[in-house]
């Protein structure tokens, strides 16, 4: 009990430590939520709670251990402890309680129930003066450590000196008190994934060995899996371009210590957990940034719909009703994003659209970047030539910098897994001249969403002096003089072959061949999408010859497409910007199949009337850069609570391949004019 500082707890009771200083005035009291313990989960970390947030620690492998000038009389127990850090010489009330206020502030980890205990720390001889104790015991402190280098001033004082190390930075923690030492335990604040958009959590073993533990806590009272994020206090000081930034990662990446599922239970029972790391995740870790569980996909990454899904549940949209689609494959990661405000990034693939229709059914930012663009080594993959990696962001200036980061050329594919010329990335702001505007994918399907588009269109023709050119882009392709470039069923033929031989190479037929192994020569149980296709899989049509001639096929429609349609120019890398959607054009989408017959919704992935392939299969083949960003929402009256609610709408902007960076720029002076906007979480994007 503190009108007084003192260690205050029984099992904490220091045999030198039994002198304590007085006030002559009462001292209110913060009132604090107690430490309870709630299980050890299978790795050995602690789940605990303070009040009704739950946390986890990492106390298998804690953060630092520092020996400290105590001992103790009883065992060891656990405290929820703060560390303060500091560069001044004299330590104030007004010293502490700015810092505490700023991580009350700034981080969702932290809270008062954390000052239990309080480690002082400075980096220059400090004195800890009699306003900062009296600062102390009105927020009801019972513990308090400071480093050797850390004075009172006052003989009254009773403290514990601890040796300091530069590897325990600021932030919340839960600390263990030995005989001579004290361990401090990374924490993480355990969140519900409420739209089930996880399969699991995972965080940083800090093993030594780069390994990651998954997080698979059921408690009572939340049903939904439990993701654990990290404080934000602990990178305020990392210079790093993602330091600390939360980013969730599709289960079809490596990340050592996992189990890669590619979202299916059968193929995670034949596979061992990752014993390496995806380069391109491993780019986000070098960057600073924390990989905090693992998401839902469609199985395979195949385009199944919401009620082809049987190996996991799918997951939910927070837009609109609550009932709308969150598309496929990358489903998880887009609905994710804008569902919760404590997760920063996700990252997804597009082989077809899976990154790029998540991204407009849940009205955020996402991409199929040009095709090449980074390493998908130890990735599960659906296309060896046709796969991207892409990011969802709520966020256009997070994320541009998340992605200019990201696609490092260090990190690109090589002609050999692409079949196209090596890949650059020119960051320039020299940009095209000419919107071109395909007839047969737009205008908007709802026509009260037009005018967004329209409104859209003509800022970025005034910010950037362009030109608006209607075209027929079917037309135009088939015009082209070469016959295979113009034929664009033979092109879209070719992304077949690709993606059906790289499929079942690497993953069908491995996993048929095993479950019959395993199980008397059974078939195992596969997603509606993917299992008619490895029944009557045909290698005389799909097999290393035809693939060799499918990626000359895709190469030689790349360079017509770069040569004819969206070319450099000396005065920019893409002469031009093509605008489609690749979503509804403004009507819902449902998770439920027959909500989509209503006239006033639409199944996603329509082709139109006119158009021989969807305005989603022109990059996969011609292998463009192919951004959604979100510009508004409009109204629907939902059959699903009977209320009028908001659907996101959004628009897909294509430039030539190689020109991302180009376009990135684009999008940043987009929102600098106020074109485009930071979207929320929740039901409206707006």
């Amino acid at each position: 009990m503190l009108g007084r500082i003192s260690v205050g707890l029984s099992a904490l009771l220091c045999l030198q430590a039994s002198v304590s200083v007085s006030f002559a005035a009462p001292v209110d009291l913060v009132k604090r939520n107690p430490y309870t313990f709630v299980l050890k989960n299978p790795y050995a970390a602690t789940v605990f709670e303070l009040g009704d947030v739950s946390y986890l620690a990492n106390t298998k492998h804690p953060k630092a251990v520092l020996g400290a000038d105590c001992e103790f009389s009883a065992a060891s127990s656990a405290i929820p402890i703060t560390v303060i850090k500091t560069n001044t010489s004299t330590i104030s009330k007004q010293t502490l309680e700015g810092i505490v206020t700023s991580y009350l502030e700034a981080d969702d980890v932290f809270s008062q129930d954390f000052l239990d205990g309080v480690y002082v720390s400075s980096s220059v001889k400090a004195e800890l003066d009699a306003s900062a104790v009296e600062f102390l015991a009105s927020l009801n402190t019972s513990f308090l450590l400071v480093d050797e280098s850390v004075s009172s001033g006052n003989s009254k004082l009773s403290k514990i000196s601890v040796k300091a190390t530069s590897d325990l930075v600021a932030g919340p923690y839960l600390a263990s008190i030995g005989s001579g030492s004290v361990s401090f335990s990374t924490v993480y604040r355990l969140y519900p994934d409420t739209y089930r958009t996880f399969l699991f959590g995972a965080y940083d073993a800090n093993d030594g060995e780069d390994n990651y533990s998954p997080l698979g806590v059921f408690l009572p009272k939340f049903w939904d899996p439990m993701i654990p994020v990290p404080s934000r206090i602990y990178f305020w000081d990392d210079e790093r371009p993602l330091a600390g930034e939360r980013v969730a990662i599709k289960d079809l990446y490596d990340l050592k210590g996992l189990q890669t599922s590619g979202g299916s239970q059968a193929w995670a029972r034949i596979t061992p957990i990752a014993n390496g790391t995806a380069p391109s995740i491993q780019q986000i870790l070098d960057l600073g940034g924390v990989v905090v569980g693992k998401q839902k996909l469609a199985q395979f990454a195949s385009g199944a719909n919401p009620w082809e899904w049987q190996d996991e549940h799918y997951p939910f949209n927070p837009r609109g009703d609550g009932w709308l689609t969150c598309s496929a494959s990358s489903s998880g990661g887009g609905c994710s994003i804008a569902a919760y405000d404590w997760l920063d990034y996700a990252i997804g693939s597009d082989t077809g659209s899976s990154m790029r229709r998540p991204a407009a059914v849940s009205g955020i930012y996402g991409q199929r970047p040009s095709q090449g663009a980074i390493s998908l080594d130890h990735v599960l993959p659906l296309g060896a030539a046709t796969d991207t990696a892409g990011v969802f962001s709520r966020d256009p200036y997070k994320w541009v910098k998340f992605s200019k980061a990201w696609y490092t050329p260090s990190l690109h594919q090589t002609s050999t897994t692409t079949g196209l010329s090596p890949l650059s990335f020119p960051d320039t702001k020299d940009f095209p001249k000419t919107i071109l505007y395909p007839v047969e994918y737009l205008p908007l399907n709802n026509s009260a969403a037009e005018p967004i588009l329209q409104d859209f269109i003509a800022n970025m023709s005034r910010i950037f002096n362009m030109t608006i050119k209607e075209f027929n882009f079917t037309a135009t392709v088939q015009n082209w003089t070469d016959p295979v470039a113009s034929d664009l069923l033979t092109l879209i033929g070719a992304t077949g072959v690709i993606n059906s031989w790289t499929a079942w190479t690497v993953i069908a037929k491995p996993l048929l061949t095993a479950w019959a192994a395993l199980f008397g020569g059974r078939f195992p149980p596969i997603d509606p999408a993917r299992r008619a296709g490895w029944i009557s899989f045909n290698e005389s049509m799909y097999n290393a010859d035809t693939y060799a001639e499918a990626l000359v096929t895709k190469n030689r429609g790349v360079e017509w497409y770069e040569d004819k349609l969206q070319y450099s120019t000396p005065e920019s890398c893409s002469e031009s910007v093509m605008l489609y959607d690749i979503g509804t054009g403004g009507l819902p989408s449902f998770r439920e199949q027959i909500l989509n017959e209503s006239p006033d919704a639409s199944y996603l992935a329509v082709l139109p009337e006119t158009a021989k392939i969807t305005g989603a299969n022109i990059c996969p083949i011609f292998g463009c850069a192919d951004f959604t960003v979100p510009i508004g929402q409009v109204p629907y009256q939902s059959n699903v609570t009977f209320h009028e609610e908001m659907v996101p709408v959004t628009i897909n902007m294509v430039v030539k391949r190689g020109c991302d960076f180009m376009l990135y720029n684009m999008i940043e002076k987009l929102a600098d004019e106020g074109v485009l906007k930071t979207v929320k979480t929740g039901r409206t994007a707006f």
